[in-house]
């Protein structure tokens, strides 16, 4: 019998992780691409078939926060520009688009709107591009009403109980956040977490009396836990494993919390009754994980019902929901159709090997069957403080039904191992990363079950600047490789990263007016004519993010080189793939290419 082909693999429609439940818990507001864009969607509680609630064709719905009316507020951009416009829709109802603003990014949380719903909460840029500053528009109003944020990156989080106060993430970098209040009428602000060095204080629901809040923190520590934040003491640890708490959300009446602990990748969620103090039946969720996005954790108003979107290395990501009296849960969603259910698929390996200073580099490794030695294809993920975990991907499991194995790894900055390691990455992109990489390949070469003259290197963003950085300064490992949207030239990439990033260019990246020396090393473009594997380079037009000018510029090197290089770019995308046709197309393209030259 012949392997399906790899739209097969891809034959499901995903989920943005939001999974909104109602207030009365019986239906599931969620967003995903069942329409071949993302739009908001409808389920029954219990289960059914899905009620299409937007239609757009050009624009991705991102985040959605629920009225306990019904009304629905939330964000999209277009062609994945990421300038994210508001908008709301009552269930039946006509979207009506609330600001137009095509050089302004806007952004809401589930928990936008005040408890009596009139008013509701926003980040913008509208002011200053590079900030992100805070605003509140109420019911009625023409406009909405600058609140706080002068100068600084931040997002309003969630209200108080009473409505007087808005909790507020001010985001300095992705290992130091601080939480103010702010008085929702005066504008009163005052920085409940103050702090030196590099602390993150991730805000979660407020405790139901409003004396404060539960908040996920890694102060003094090196993973988050999970504390409660009294508005003028001390936190009070509740949870503190040696390992992180990624996420954490409450039911509207305050009295129960649920969180989310990362433990190597895989999840394990857990419902706590806050108000009498009792932990509840740990969810009957299949062994798995949530996505890097967040996985939409969401709870009824009375605690009753959570929802979340759960994923599995062997099967795609689906809604469940979960009766927390009981733990019992159940999948409201199949994502699946009827090409995908017939496959095989097979789940990775935890693998560690060790790099150039000791630290054990965390992999998931997929063999392909076989007995034979198999070419192996090294995937880096984004970021790069992110994670690769146990989920489904079309393009693993399509590769191993080829024979061909994947190693992705956790290179040092990858999140989910504690502060210190996330850090590493810091200010050191083709530094310390680029021995973890060389140590991967030669941790695959070593392996009886790999061919080591049959090596490749692919990812996307981050992912993208380290397979450029592997193919150019580590040559003599890799057979080819795909590039999708990566950085090539690190001194052009600081300076046209979106005007809200510059503040933390020099310290993710480098100074590009006091460290251009240090940039130029750095960048794969400099090493260019060390290229020997076979490249595919995929770019969306339309990135923010890693501006279409870093493959450019790439690709015509290559080419005056005379080195083999193909070129593929989407008019309509941005910095990923928010069309289902363009996702389909470039996957199956990555996985034709590297099928094609390790076979």
């Amino acid at each position: 019998m012949s392997p399906a082909p790899f739209e097969d693999y891809l034959a499901f429609r995903r989920f943005f992780p939001v999974a909104e439940l109602t207030a009365d818990g019986e239906r599931i507001v969620f967003a995903s691409n069942r329409s071949g864009q993302f739009n908001l969607w409808s389920v029954a509680a219990s289960g059914g078939e899905p009620e299409q609630l937007t239609d757009f064709a050009d624009n991705s719905v991102r985040v959605a926060a629920l009225r306990d009316d019904g009304t629905i507020l939330f964000q999209a951009d277009h062609d994945g520009d990421e300038f994210h416009q508001l908008y709301r829709i009552s269930i039946g109802g006509a979207v009506e688009q609330l600001t137009d603003l095509s050089q302004v990014q806007h952004s809401i949380t589930p928990a936008a709107w005040a408890p009596d719903g009139r008013s509701f909460a926003f980040s913008a840029n509208s002011r200053t591009p590079t900030d992100g500053e805070v605003f509140v528009w109420r019911e009625g109003d023409a406009e909405p009403r600058y609140l706080f944020g002068e100068g600084k990156y931040t997002f309003p989080m969630t209200w108080s109980p009473d409505g007087k106060l808005i909790l507020v993430a001010e985001f300095r970098s992705n290992t130091d956040v601080s939480l103010w209040t702010i008085d929702a009428e005066s504008g009163e602000a005052v920085e409940r977490t103050p702090h030196e060095g590099d602390v993150k204080y991730f805000p979660g629901p407020w405790k139901h009396d409003g004396s404060g809040f539960f908040v996920l923190s890694d102060e003094g520590r090196e993973f988050s836990g999970l504390a409660f934040k009294p508005l003028d003491g001390p936190l009070e640890w509740l949870e503190t494993p040696d390992h992180e708490i990624e996420e954490v959300s409450g039911s509207g009446d305050g009295r129960v919390i649920a969180w989310v602990e990362n433990d190597d990748g895989w999840a394990r969620l857990h419902v706590r009754d806050v108000e009498r103090g009792v932990d509840l039946p740990e969810p009957k969720l299949p062994h798995g994980t949530i996505s890097y996005f967040g996985s939409g954790l969401s709870l009824s108003r009375d605690g009753s019902r959570l929802a979340i979107v759960w994923e599995q290395p062997t099967r795609p990501g689906e809604i469940y929901v979960v009766d927390t009296a009981t733990g019992d849960a159940r999948i409201v969603t199949e994502s699946r159709e009827a090409p995908l259910l017939g496959i095989e698929m097979r789940p990775p390996e935890l693998i560690r090997y060790q790099s150039f200073d000791g630290r054990q580099i965390p992999a998931w490794l997929y063999r392909p069957d076989g007995d034979g030695p198999a070419p192996f294809a090294v995937a880096i993920h984004g970021g790069p403080e992110s994670q690769e975990k146990p989920m489904y991907r079309a393009y693993v499991q399509y590769l191993l039904s080829r024979g061909i194995g994947v190693l992705a790894t956790n290179i040092r900055g990858s999140t989910g191992y504690g502060k210190t390691y996330q850090k590493l990455i810091h200010h050191d992109w083709g530094g310390g990363d680029l021995e973890d990489w060389r140590h991967a390949a030669e941790w695959l070469k070593a392996q009886p079950f790999v061919d080591g003259d049959r090596l490749a290197v692919f990812g996307g963003s981050y992912g993208g600047f380290a397979t450029l950085t592997c193919v150019t300064r580590l040559p003599e490992y890799w057979r080819t490789a795909v590039d999708i949207f990566g950085p090539s030239n690190l001194l052009t990439f600081v300076r046209a990263v979106p005007p809200q990033w510059l503040r933390f260019m020099s310290e993710w990246v480098g100074d590009p007016d006091t460290e251009a020396d240090y940039l130029r090393e750095r960048s794969p473009i400099t090493y260019v004519d060390q290229v020997r594997a076979a490249m595919l380079v995929i770019q969306g037009a339309k990135d923010p993010r890693v501006v279409k000018s870093e493959s450019d510029q790439m690709v015509e090197r290559l080419r005056e080189l005379g080195r083999e290089v193909e070129y593929v770019v989407f008019e309509d995308e941005g910095h990923g793939f928010t069309r289902y046709a363009n996702e389909v197309r470039a996957y199956r393209l990555t996985c034709e290419w590297l099928e094609s030259h390790l076979s």
